[in-house]
């Protein structure tokens, strides 16, 4: 037991993230029912969808499992007042202010965790009296922090104002990544890219053999005017990379991002024109898999890795 399994009464320190167009309920259901916990993305969803997929998340496992809420949509009441209806015991805030929620959640009994990209934020969330903080380093795939502060430097330095259970992610979607996050402060792990490449995450397939494809330095982190986002490269990466080389204002990147860009690439599969948000790792990603085994594997190259260094000394 360690203060992350401790917080959602779950087996292992592993959570899954809560990705647009990959998080559905049957990806939430196979983790929590592995030991981890399952979150569904509800930055991809109407709040009736949101509601149709707790409700089968529920039928399908009796363990823990929560819902990430990116706090930048118009409808975000909505979707708080539908998981508090529908007692989801655990929700994942990101994008926004956590001051906004945090205690309304806590009230009713929800476990809440803020996700951070800084130190400053981090104290902010901590303020604001989250459970546990997520420190996402610059490495992870889909929106991420301005500041470009690698998962390595982040961890240790959010450690150093922080003393509630941290989190790491960014670049883990293995067992030894997970214990070297752990030898740097943290609790336990969020891993979201080895999860898009399982069998029960609801991105499209094609995306899917995309992201086990890819080798290393096949993402890159663009559209820094409007909200940085890492994507594979693709024919719309490059389009817009050419775009913001050339001093495109934020106005035209907008224009040609135009909407559900995510959607069409990820969820409908459209590997040229699509947005396909992924992380660094992807290039250690190299089959798909059911989310228990990706779980199996990271616990036995944890303790693999735990059982190598523990007689190491220099």
């Amino acid at each position: 037991m360690n203060k992350i399994t401790t917080l959602f009464n779950i087996r292992y320190p592993i959570i899954q993230g809560g990705m647009i167009w990959c998080s559905g309920w049957e990806l939430a259901a196979a983790v929590s029912n592995a030991g981890g916990l399952g979150l569904i993305g509800a930055g991809s969803m109407y709040p009736e969808t949101l509601k149709e997929h707790i409700k089968k998340c529920k039928a399908a496992t009796g363990k823990p499992f929560g819902v990430n809420v990116p706090l930048l949509y118009p409808q975000t009441d909505e979707i708080i007042k539908i998981i508090i209806d529908e007692k989801v015991p655990v929700v994942f805030t990101s994008a926004g202010n956590p001051a906004k929620y945090t205690a309304f959640l806590k009230d009713h009994g929800i476990t809440v965790v803020h996700v951070i990209a800084n130190k400053k934020f981090a104290l902010k969330a901590i303020d604001a009296g989250v459970d546990a903080l997520v420190a996402e380093g610059f490495e992870a795939g889909g929106h991420n922090g301005f500041e470009e502060t690698t998962t390595m430097v982040l961890i240790p330095s959010v450690r150093e104002v922080c003393d509630i259970p941290l989190i790491a992610a960014g670049g883990i979607a293995t067992g030894a990544a997970m214990y070297a996050a752990m030898a740097l402060g943290a609790d336990g792990v969020q891993t979201g890219s080895r999860f898009v490449a399982s069998e029960e995450a609801s991105a499209h397939i094609n995306f899917k053999k995309k992201v086990v494809e890819a080798g290393d330095g096949d993402t890159y982190l663009t559209l820094k005017k409007l909200v940085p986002v890492r994507l594979l490269k693709n024919e719309f990466f490059r389009q817009i990379h050419e775009l913001e080389m050339s001093g495109a204002s934020r106005e035209k990147l907008a224009e040609v991002l135009g909407r559900a860009r995510a959607k069409k690439g990820m969820f409908e599969g459209d590997t040229k024109e699509g947005e396909l948000e992924i992380g660094q790792v992807a290039g250690l990603i190299h089959e798909i898999l059911p989310a228990e085994k990706i779980i199996e594997n990271l616990v036995r190259e944890f303790n693999e890795t735990s059982e190598r260094m523990s007689g190491m000394k220099i």
